[in-house]
């Protein structure tokens, strides 16, 4: 999946969670983030914090890679 925007992030992280049949009270609970945190990530808000939501991605076993265009 290409991750253009937050939206597409968020997405990626809600299929994944899914995937492993987490759910966010799940991950509130092992991470220390608020289910409220989570739900604004998934749900693509710009606002989210870079460096909670590279851990959470990690944590759901996702790698980010960035690549140069053309």
């Amino acid at each position: 999946m290409k991750i253009t925007d937050a939206k597409s992030f968020g997405n990626a992280l809600r299929k994944r969670r899914k995937e492993l049949g987490y759910t966010q009270s799940y991950i509130s609970e092992f991470t220390g983030f608020s289910v409220s945190f989570l739900s604004d990530l998934e749900n693509g808000k710009s606002t989210a914090e870079l460096g909670k939501a590279l851990y959470l991605a990690s944590i759901l076993g996702l790698d980010l890679t960035m690549e140069a265009r053309g």
